[in-house]
């Protein structure tokens, strides 16, 4: 669906590209009472509902910390210096091309992998790569994308309002003191969040770094016993007694007992993967594409620092061999490296 909207992108925008550029140019406001929000149906998509998006990638990754993987913290070290060295490397390939020109001053546009892209193609080979690859690499995003919107919150936003700016991080604390004092409420986390979306968005900072850090805020535990128990007992009594108010009790127990990460994750990650995304595209992907612009794009230092920058700087600078990393935990016992190097080594026939 990704590739699709894509597509759908490029030739909207090369067969009728007016009325590709009044759709999505088209003011939508939300108003409550005396408040409103007024932004392009393209700037909804990208501020708006691309929050949801990385607040289900935050979810992933720290489902991931908690329970995952990354559980050993020595892990996260490896896809954490990918990330910083993917960005810092096609940053240097851009300046170099671009130095002593005005376009210097767009060197951010080469650090930030797109995600929505990135986790879309991952999903079309995850199939065949093994769990710990997948999730390198959703660290690896997750890194870059924080650093990314940093950058842009800091170096590339106009002037900031420091009271709206003040009021969000109010906000973000509140959920912090909510979560430590474990108070579940779903409704409470959200209204807060609108709020803090707003606020930062008031302050003219990028709001959409909040889903990411709520998401990493939302974590992830092992059903307890108690919980596990209670579920026991709430579908006995449905059994004993098969009625749609014993049903609901059940299916509500059955659900409290999972972390709110994974209920979460289950509720909004369809509508991320196959309506958010897709839109994201069908609103971002749409470039005219005629001979004039690929021949000054050719030779233009602009394009050739991204295309270098994305091309050779990220795979030069991550590393590339994740497996060494497998070969070292696995090292345990001479049995055990005989078998790991006999499954690493290439075949030679």
């Amino acid at each position: 669906m990704l590739l699709l909207a894509t597509l759908a992108a490029l030739v909207g925008a090369n067969l009728a590209p007016e009325a590709y550029d009044s759709a999505w140019e088209t003011p939508l406001t939300i108003r409550l009472g005396d408040v409103g929000l007024t932004f392009t149906v393209r700037e909804w998509v990208n501020s708006g509902l691309m929050t949801f998006f990385f607040f289900v990638v935050g979810m992933e990754a720290r489902r991931e910390f908690d329970l995952g993987e990354l559980r050993q913290r020595r892990r996260v070290a490896l896809p954490v210096l990918a990330g910083l060295g993917g960005m810092i490397v096609p940053v240097g390939l851009f300046l170099a091309l671009n130095t002593g020109r005005d376009s210097a001053a767009g060197w951010g546009v080469t650090m930030s992998t797109d995600t929505a892209f990135a986790l879309g193609l991952l999903a079309l080979v995850a199939r065949g790569l093994p769990d710990r690859v997948r999730i390198f690499l959703l660290t690896v995003v997750v890194v870059d994308d924080l650093v990314a919107l940093l950058v842009i919150a800091t170096v590339y936003c106009g002037p900031v309002a420091p009271r709206p700016l003040l009021l969000a991080l109010g906000l973000f604390g509140s959920m912090l003191l909510l979560r430590l004092a474990r108070i579940r409420y779903g409704l409470l986390y959200f209204l807060l969040s609108v709020a803090a979306w707003v606020a930062l968005q008031a302050s003219g900072i990028e709001p959409v770094v909040l889903g990411l850090a709520v998401g990493l805020l939302t974590s992830a535990y092992a059903p307890a016993r108690g919980d596990l128990e209670r579920a026991t007992d709430l579908f006995r009594l449905f059994r004993e007694q098969p009625t749609p108010e014993l049903a609901e009790s059940a299916r509500v127990g059955l659900a409290q007992s999972l972390s709110p990460n994974e209920r979460l994750q289950r509720a909004y990650h369809p509508w991320t993967s196959y309506v958010i995304v897709p839109l994201f595209a069908l609103a971002n992907a749409g470039i005219e594409i005629s001979t004039e612009f690929l021949v000054r794009a050719a030779t233009s230092p602009i394009t050739l620092g991204i295309v270098s920058g994305y091309v050779l700087g990220k795979p030069i600078a991550s590393p590339t061999s994740i497996r060494s990393d497998d070969l070292v935990t696995r090292m345990s016992s001479p049995l055990q490296i005989v078998t790991t190097l006999d499954e690493h080594l290439p075949r030679t026939g």
